[in-house]
């Protein structure tokens, strides 16, 4: 083995690991937190590093082959996917009246937002007309 292939076996192990650790603290991150959202934001960050970093690592073991451009279409994939499932989760949570702790300020707006759609649905007519 010449040195140049030590220091991509280095490099590429440095980034499998990295990635890896990610995801592990990721998973403690989700069983020691205590609530929904905390829990949410822990997984969404380390889920997309972690992703990077393994999927970054395969490429530099692969070398320049079509190995590598499925692994890094599969990782484009996951970078935009992740985030999106993330959110679309948090949003969920958040309309169906689940919110963090100390959000008193955003139930009052979710009633008051239910209260003019329930008058204007009274009259016929959009919530928003005229609000914008």
């Amino acid at each position: 083995m010449t040195a140049l292939d030590w220091i991509v076996e280095i490099a590429s192990w440095i980034a499998i690991l990295m990635g890896s650790a990610f995801l592990i603290i990721g998973a403690i991150g989700t069983l020691r937190f205590p609530d929904f959202w905390s829990r949410v934001h822990a997984v969404s960050v380390t889920d997309s590093a972690g992703m990077l970093l393994l999927t970054l690592g395969m490429c530099i073991q692969a070398g320049f082959t079509l190995i590598t451009v499925k692994l890094i279409i599969i990782g484009v994939f996951l970078f935009i996917t992740g985030p999106t499932a993330t959110h679309a989760v948090a949003n969920a949570a958040f309309v169906s009246g689940f919110l963090p702790k100390g959000a008193d300020k955003f139930r009052r707006v979710i009633k008051l937002a239910d209260k003019e759609a329930k008058i204007a649905k009274k009259r016929k007519r959009s919530p928003l007309k005229g609000k914008l």
